[in-house]
């Protein structure tokens, strides 16, 4: 008799540390990050004037980690834990988030093998 492999992805384990249903209601899949963008302030010019944030149209590569997945499965089916943590700040590439609206404010959905690191 010849056995078959049974699926290794066992049950999304409970709530814990690494899954989380943050504050705005969202709790990503997998490997994914939900990030707040650290927004930049107003630049002043050498000669003082005030340059506003719309001028500077580029996307924040940093963020506050607000939730995350509970990891990825790798290649022999055991779930590979999250690196980052909710409350960490992060900087990320720039052409990495999708990002979407919640009740207004502007937020990011990151893979973590977009975030190059994380702040101390």
């Amino acid at each position: 008799m010849v056995k078959t492999k049974k699926n290794k992805h066992p049950r999304l384990p409970k709530a814990s540390k690494t899954i989380s249903k943050s504050d705005v209601g969202v709790r990503p899949l997998a490997d994914r990050v939900l990030v707040l963008p650290i927004s930049k302030d107003e630049k002043v010019s050498a000669s003082g004037i005030i340059i506003p944030e719309t001028v500077d149209k580029e996307r924040p590569d940093q963020g506050t980690v607000i939730a995350v997945g509970h990891g990825k499965y790798n290649e022999d089916g055991d779930l590979v834990p999250m690196n980052v943590k909710i409350g960490q700040k992060v900087i990320f590439s720039k052409y990495g988030p999708d990002e979407i609206k919640i009740a207004g404010k502007e937020y990011y959905i990151i893979s973590e093998s977009n975030i190059l690191a994380i702040i101390d």
